[in-house]
């Protein structure tokens, strides 16, 4: 067993305490910031904002994506919104609501003092994005819209219709390619992650893959920061472009970083079900949605008539007939549990009787078709060319589908993991959204991470080293991490099997849905731990790679992302075993009362930061979580 972590949060009342930890911050004056490189990997909106905003100020930034282009980082798929506590709506809403939802929303496993930051946060975040271009909904006076999400009972998203995060995006890519222009960031595209290079314990550089040529290079900086996204495409079939991957973090793990929680994986409740055993991944359907869509499924088991066939008379409206306070509109992991419980009863609908109906007809009826399609009309459009189906006439087909993962690196206050110089934003760290994370808050978590909060933290590490400069190109630590690099590589090639790198992530995908999915259990787990296991040796004697490592090879890339997966995916059901309640989305069977899961606040107030020991086994470590102003309570959303 490890030891009690410190997240080196500020001796302050949490609603002052970024205020008083940024006056405490170390500062480099302006004339010396371009004395210091800082590596930015990721362009998504927690990259790109940290890579603009750190060239901005005057530092050498080099920036990696494995896109052709930064605008098409994974950020672009957020769909409904970004959260803000404006409080400028007449609902009643606050900073302090935005907070008791955030901390309750997460069922009291994230860090409230990181909650506090990001609701003070969020209403510099939305008129930050709208000055540099976001095109957001107004009203007819001018004013920006706001609509509801899950989890909440006030109006604070802001959204650009159906398509929130590829708007944002597209504002915040043209900020970071203004400081290309300027020069003071260096973007290069198409390359990957393939390791850290370490100096002692200190991060000192990235080690990269050129995906067009196959060319694998060194680059070293003052500091690092990783931005690469969550892990949830570990599960195959997720939300998540098939190229999102762990790799970057994993390797982070690898070389001591604390990992956080893995086991917290949300699964999203309008994600469209799978139609046939083929396809290659789920599709997003906004959260938004289920502001005016109402959920429901037949009342008699294996029921198969058309939809609009039922009577309404034959319609369970579960969600609004067991949580009547908050309706549709509950968190994604209740909703997402309610709906698996549905599917397992044999209520399930559609070709494989794996999905439940959200139903546009009485909204349509009530506000018109033509108001519907203003709200949701690209949505609607996008659902009608994957599934061949018109929501306006019949019922759109939902399933719950692995989503974001609220794990990932272990950071203290200032967003700095457990190597010293190694810093992340976004998705890939972990402290915001605890075991489930509130819709709309993600785009906003990334944002204030790359805007707002790591231009203060790296300047505060940095500060202290002025003077220095990174490795050398040809030093030791630098050939280290190449000749290990290049060694994975040839590993992957030699093995000379007899099935593609896909083919064991399919097979991996399925063993985390049945074990470590929506509902888990000792049981399921233990055997998942155990077929993960023979499935990694597999993998390692009979995976074929064909073509070289000197050129592009999208097999070799596929290759070393699955095995990276095999060894997170058992980490993950390590965690979720070790963790004997049920808290957000991490729900385990025997823990539970009246189908709602049942936290075990005495032992398990603390989040687990797990570190791969040297013989591949893990060591948990843990931080303790204190609420000051949001008590301790059952969430309840009845």
């Amino acid at each position: 067993m490890g030891g009690v972590l410190d997240p080196h949060a500020p001796d302050a009342p949490y609603d002052s305490a970024w205020h008083r930890r940024k006056l405490d911050y170390r500062l480099v004056n302006p004339a010396n910031r371009r004395r210091f490189k800082v590596i930015v990997v990721g362009t998504g909106l927690a990259g790109a904002g940290a890579a603009a905003a750190l060239g901005e100020l005057g530092y050498q930034v080099e920036s990696f994506t494995f896109h052709d282009a930064p605008r098409r980082a994974h950020s672009v798929a957020a769909q409904g919104g970004i959260n803000a506590a404006r409080e400028d709506t007449a609902d009643n809403d606050s900073l302090q609501r935005f907070v008791t939802d955030t901390v309750k929303g997460g069922d009291f496993r994230g860090r409230e003092v990181d909650a506090f930051r990001l609701a003070e946060e969020s209403m510099r975040v939305v008129d930050h994005l709208n000055a540099i271009g976001a095109p957001f909904a107004r009203e007819y006076g001018g004013t920006l819209a706001t609509r509801s999400f899950g989890g909440v009972q006030v109006s604070r998203t802001f959204y650009a219709r159906g398509q929130t995060g590829q708007q944002l995006q597209v504002a915040s890519a043209q900020a970071l390619q203004r400081q290309v222009h300027a020069g003071t960031v260096t973007l290069r595209v198409r390359h990957e992650m393939l390791d850290l290079i370490m100096d002692g314990d200190r991060v000192g550089g990235v080690v990269m893959r050129n995906l067009i040529s196959g060319d694998i290079t060194a680059h070293t900086a003052h500091a690092v920061v990783l931005a690469t996204g969550g892990y949830g495409n570990i599960f195959f079939h997720s939300t998540l472009a098939k190229n999102s991957n762990a790799s970057a973090i994993w390797r982070a793990a690898q070389h001591g970083a604390h990992f956080a929680s893995p086991s917290f994986i949300q699964f999203h409740p309008t994600a469209l079900p799978i139609s046939s055993q083929w396809q290659s991944k789920t599709i997003l359907m906004s959260e938004s949605l289920r502001n005016d869509g109402r959920v429901w499924v037949p009342t008699r088991p294996g029921d198969q008539r058309p939809a609009n066939d039922i009577p309404e008379t034959e319609r369970d409206y579960y969600l609004e007939r067991k949580y009547p306070a908050f309706g549709n509109l509950t968190p994604r992991d209740v909703a997402s549990r309610a709906a698996t419980e549905q599917i397992r009863s044999g209520h399930g609908v559609g070709p494989l009787c794996n999905g439940v109906y959200l139903d546009f007809r009485d909204a349509i009826a009530r506000l018109g078709r033509h108001t519907i399609a203003e709200r949701y009309g690209n949505l609607f459009h996008m659902y009608t060319n994957a599934t061949g189906e018109d929501p306006y006439e019949v019922p759109m087909r939902i399933a719950p589908g692995a989503h974001f993962t609220m794990g990932g690196l272990w950071s203290d206050y200032d967003l700095m993991t457990s190597l010293p110089g190694l810093f992340v934003g976004g998705e890939c760290g972990w402290g915001y959204h605890g075991a489930n994370r509130l819709g709309a808050n993600s785009l906003l978590s990334a944002c204030v991470d790359g805007w707002f909060t790591l231009p203060h933290t790296v300047a505060n590490y940095l500060a202290p080293h002025l003077g220095t400069e990174p490795l050398a190109d040809d030093s030791p630590q630098v050939r280290a991490a190449l000749s290990r690099t290049r060694a994975r590589a040839d590993a992957l090639l030699a093995i000379g099997g007899t099935h593609g790198p896909g083919h064991f992530h399919r097979l991996l995908g399925a063993i985390l849905y049945e074990g470590c999915g929506v509902i888990r259990s000792r049981e399921t787990l233990e055997h998942a731990i155990g077929r993960i296991r023979e499935l990694r040796a597999e993998f390692w004697r009979d995976l074929r790679v064909v073509g070289t490592g000197l050129h592009l090879n999208q097999e070799l890339e596929l290759a070393g992302r699955v095995a990276d997966y095999l060894e997170l995916a058992e980490l993950m059901c390590v965690d979720a075993l070790d963790r004997e309640e049920s808290c957000g989305a991490h729900f385990r069977a025997e823990h539970q009362r009246d189908g709602e899961a049942t936290r075990d606040d005495k032992r398990w107030a603390f989040a687990s930061a797990w570190q791969v020991g040297t013989d591949g086994g893990f060591i948990r470590h843990h931080e303790p979580l204190h609420f000051d102003t949001v008590p301790l309570t059952t969430r309840d959303y009845r």
